[in-house]
């Protein structure tokens, strides 16, 4: 799996922009074809996205592009528009049904055939962002393989629900709770809402950490000074990886090995759900390091 911490949303239409996407460290630069994007400057969008694909990727960032919802008659141009080698993945926006799902997975595979992009190569993020995406998460976020991560869209979520979006976002908390469920149930990644306050950053860790008690693994973000915290507390705490390195040790020398089935460490038991537990931090850190290793590199 992909790491995932910070998805930073750069509109599609700014040329500007677009050009300078390469030099923020996020782990996905999602251009954008939907909200941030005028009705009369969608067809211009298109274009500076296909062009510029490849060079926004060359920092390590995977590039996706949220793309409208079918219900705009949009979808298939910007598909045919976006879908060309260097696209690791498209969002869509206001996914509110597995129907949707599987109308984008079909057509994926006839532009994957059509291209001559392996089958399957273009992943889905759903944005899950009003009443009817949250009741049916779990149903789209199984409709096709190629969904790796569903985000949660407060701002949209709040203005379907005719509720005032807050800071204390008290309004949002079913919705979000659900939503981080269904996707670890569909064994995929929860990406946290945007939060746009972006200059509060006490207030945005704070956030962040509530969420990632939910089960969230990253977040979509809207300004480039918000990376550094999403890619700092998205990843294992170094404390952690330190208890998980002594524990697999620990185990596969001392449990594994002997054929014991619990051992000690550090004074407490560690049985088969503990060192799994620790090998899938070891894991997402080794993820992170090669990330990191390569945009490095780049």
């Amino acid at each position: 799996m992909a790491v995932m911490r910070s998805i930073l949303y750069v509109p599609g239409n700014n040329p500007k922009m677009v050009a300078k996407a390469p030099s923020f460290p996020a782990d996905i630069i999602t251009l954008d074809l939907e909200d941030s994007v005028p009705p009369a400057e969608k067809e211009n969008a298109r274009n500076i996205i296909k062009e510029n694909i490849k060079a926004v990727g060359a920092n390590g960032s995977e590039v996706y592009v949220r793309i409208n919802n079918w219900e705009t008659e949009m979808t298939n141009d910007d598909l045919e528009a976006v879908v060309v080698e260097g696209l690791a993945g498209v969002t869509l926006a206001k996914t509110g049904h597995p129907d949707n799902v599987k109308r984008l997975d079909w057509k994926l595979e006839e532009l994957e055939r059509r291209r001559g992009l392996p089958i399957g190569s273009i992943k889905v993020s759903l944005l899950l962002e009003t009443a009817k995406g949250i009741i049916n998460a779990y149903e789209s976020c199984i409709a096709s393989p190629r969904v790796v991560s569903a985000i949660f869209g407060a701002v949209d979520y709040c203005k379907d629900m005719r509720v005032k979006l807050t800071s204390e976002a008290t309004e949002q908390a079913y919705a979000r709770a659900h939503m981080a469920v269904a996707a670890r149930a569909a064994g995929i990644v929860a990406i946290d809402a945007p939060f746009v306050a972006f200059q509060d950053m006490e207030a945005f860790e704070k956030n962040i950490r509530e969420g990632r008690q939910m089960g969230y693994e990253g977040r979509m973000i809207i300004h480039p000074g918000q990376i550094e915290i999403c890619n700092r507390l998205y990843a294992p705490d170094p404390a952690d990886v330190e208890w998980a390195r002594g524990v697999v040790k620990v185990f596969e020398e001392e449990g594994i090995a002997k054929g014991k089935a619990a051992v000690s460490y550090n004074g407490k038991m560690v049985d088969t759900p503990v060192y799994l537990n620790a090998k899938d931090i070891l894991a997402a850190q080794a993820e992170i390091d090669a990330k990191n290793a390569a945009m490095k590199k780049d």
